[in-house]
């Protein structure tokens, strides 16, 4: 290697480190606790309650399927760095389930799905995870939320109750809003058909009847009879418009589309939809009502077009 290389290498390291130290100390600033949640609706959730006075991260950035998900050696860092860590819980995060139950031996680590009621029951020993899309049930998580950040850190607990307050007010609001958005689809219509089993919850609170190709979970895989059942049940009852899920491939809803037009129906895809995570940091969609609006939206636009 020549003298210039080994310049360049040193350079290289010299910024690895710098960048690291960085980000070290933006994880650590003084007297606020580091919170790492999974998922992006969690991490949302997590900051609205305790405003300034933490930082809060998202481990799985937009787009990424938590079903999915493997920890990288960074993600690993985080874990390790926080000083709180946040998930959803009901089997959600998969194979993480297992770092975390470790890491919960040497610090806080909360479930804020713990302990709900209404859940959708699969079998004897599984419960739909994706209880955000009843917005009632995500206020009632958000309260577990604060409670357990109050235990955590009593000297800012009038600020996180304050906080949460004011954010389970916004979620009655937003819980209203959607029941009305969704009355406007003529009752015939409202047939919700996405890529997997995400649904449950919002079609039982809103009134809307859920199809999904694949089970709760997209690990699971789905065959040529789950594709020609969904066909024929869209020739039975034309419905005029699918939805893709901005973490789920579409492969699975194309032969839905395929199977139709060979059978001389027609159906279209109705828009993305945002299941499993958020839309990207900064914009509308990247926040947990913006989400919620923008899919609820979707699909009022998508079931009443003429």
């Amino acid at each position: 290697m020549g003298k210039i290389d080994s310049l360049l290498l040193a350079a290289c390291c010299l910024i690895c480190c710098l960048s690291c130290q960085q980000t070290a100390i933006e994880r650590n600033e003084p007297g606020k606790p580091y919170i790492l949640a999974t998922t992006g609706m969690v991490a949302d959730m997590v900051q609205h309650i305790t405003g300034d006075s933490a930082i809060v991260e998202a481990l799985m950035r937009p787009g990424v399927d938590p079903h999915l998900y493997k920890a990288s050696q960074g993600d690993l860092r985080k874990i390790l760095d926080a000083d709180y860590l946040f998930y959803n819980g009901l089997h959600l995060e998969g194979k993480l389930a297992s770092i975390l139950e470790k890491q919960a031996r040497v610090k806080p680590v909360v479930a804020v799905g713990d302990g709900l009621k209404r859940l959708i029951k699969i079998n004897e020993t599984t419960y739909d995870p994706h209880i955000w899309f009843d917005v009632s049930l995500w206020k009632a998580a958000t309260a577990n939320a604060a409670r357990q950040l109050v235990a955590l850190d009593s000297a800012n607990a009038a600020y996180y109750q304050a906080n949460a307050h004011r954010y389970m007010e916004a979620l009655d609001s937003l819980d209203i809003w959607v029941q009305a958005r969704i009355n406007t689809i003529p009752p015939a219509k409202r047939v919700l058909i996405t890529a997997h089993d995400a649904f449950s919850y919002f079609g039982r609170a809103y009134g809307v009847e859920v199809r999904g190709l694949q089970g709760i979970s997209t690990v699971s895989e789905f065959g040529l009879r789950d594709v020609s059942s969904l066909v024929d049940y869209i020739m039975a009852q034309g419905i005029p418009a699918v939805f893709v899920e901005s973490s789920v491939s579409d492969r699975s809803l194309k032969a839905v589309l395929t199977g139709v037009r060979q059978r001389g129906g027609t159906v279209r895809i109705g828009g993305d939809l945002f299941s499993d995570a958020m839309g990207a940091e900064g914009t509308v969609e990247g926040t947990y009502i913006g989400m919620v609006k923008h899919n609820v939206n979707t699909i009022v636009v998508a079931l009443t077009e003429k």
